[in-house]
């Protein structure tokens, strides 16, 4: 089976067509490549033995995301992560979102529906819940306002695909995940946003290894224990499993309705002064931190409730934190050795 990933040299996407070539699936790759790089197809073969293959184009444009479908159309099923992701940005560029993040999808969709495509596993988030109630967050927890434009843009997609199901042979996954960090034991492929980060973990990695001058915390005046932010920390190679077996499920004839939703996390909450504190373990480096005002658009806490993803997919997350930032470190250094190569 042929499978597209869109934002394949992504984060969150090159670490699933690692995972996804390792079951034997073939993997094309769509990316305009504005927050990553051409060396991560390379970095995937170093890993699988087998080079994605690739397209460079914008999915928000019609003409091209069209063209490129015709061509491909034996594709199995579409995995999409291509958009902007940043919480912040999103506050002070929400146009910059909306345009990219829901044009992109309305594209694709179109292209699966012109060349009969019918599944798709969409990234959703975690912040389509906004602030809940109660924790922690299932997937049957009431959908608040989003406490910003990207998370806003995640529920109008899963808006989308839901109405389009009704109207279309169109089958999908949600997969409405918590916070990923870490990177693949081989340290060949991990987190490089382009620019400075707006994610804790690369933050926390560049700054030990002498990139950042400090780390910024964003806030600690929350009402949670130690007063900062909490969030639900996931491995991204147990995220990037949870995507091969949504595909499973689709093109397998597994589901159970048109549209499944899954939470994708540990189910356990940690604090922003947690997740530093286990890097200092795991790695021996002593952080350079200040306390800054709270971020716009940061909600106070939020974990998941896996059950319904453990028992349906038979899935769960295996790696703990202290897994997780020690194996964001040793990415940082690969890194740092490359660069010293140069």
């Amino acid at each position: 089976m042929k499978i597209l990933v869109t934002g394949g040299t992504g984060y969150i996407g090159s670490h699933t067509v690692v995972e996804l070539q390792a079951k034997g699936y073939e993997v094309i790759i769509v990316d305009n490549l504005s927050n990553s790089s051409i060396d991560v197809l390379d970095n995937i073969a170093k890993i699988s033995g087998k080079k994605p293959l690739f397209e460079k184009f914008d999915l928000t444009d019609p003409e091209k995301t069209a063209t490129f479908f015709k061509l491909h159309n034996d594709i199995s099923a579409v995995i999409h992560f291509a958009a902007f992701k940043a919480v912040g940005e999103s506050v002070e560029a929400p146009l910059m979102y909306y345009r990219n993040n829901l044009l992109s999808l309305v594209n694709i969709l179109q292209g699966m529906i012109d060349n009969t495509i019918r599944d798709i596993v969409f990234s959703s988030s975690c912040t389509v819940y906004g602030q809940p109630d109660v924790l922690p967050a299932r997937e049957d927890t009431p959908v608040q306002k989003a406490a910003s434009p990207y998370g806003n843009t995640k529920q109008i997609c899963e808006e989308i695909i839901t109405d389009t199901s009704i109207s279309a042979n169109i089958r999908g996954i949600l997969l409405r995940y918590f916070n990923p960090i870490g990177a693949h034991e081989t340290a060949f492929i991990g987190e490089l946003p382009l620019g400075v980060p707006n994610c804790l973990m690369p933050y926390i990695t560049q700054t030990a290894i002498g990139k950042r001058p400090f780390l910024r915390v964003w806030g600690d005046d929350y009402d949670t224990p130690d007063g900062t932010a909490i969030r639900d920390y996931i491995h991204v190679v147990d995220l990037a499993k949870a995507h091969v077996i949504a595909v499973e499920r689709l093109t397998g004839e597994k589901g159970k309705k048109n549209i499944e939703t899954f939470n994708l996390g540990t189910g356990n909450g940690f604090s922003v002064m947690e997740v530093i504190k286990s890097f200092e373990s795991t790695s021996g480096v002593k952080l350079n931190y200040e306390i800054k005002e709270r971020r716009p658009g940061d909600i106070v806490k939020v974990w998941a409730d896996t059950d319904f993803a453990n028992k349906e997919l038979g899935w769960k997350a295996e790696k703990n934190l202290d897994e997780m930032t020690r194996s964001a470190w040793k990415w940082e250094q690969a890194l740092a050795k490359k660069e010293i190569a140069k």
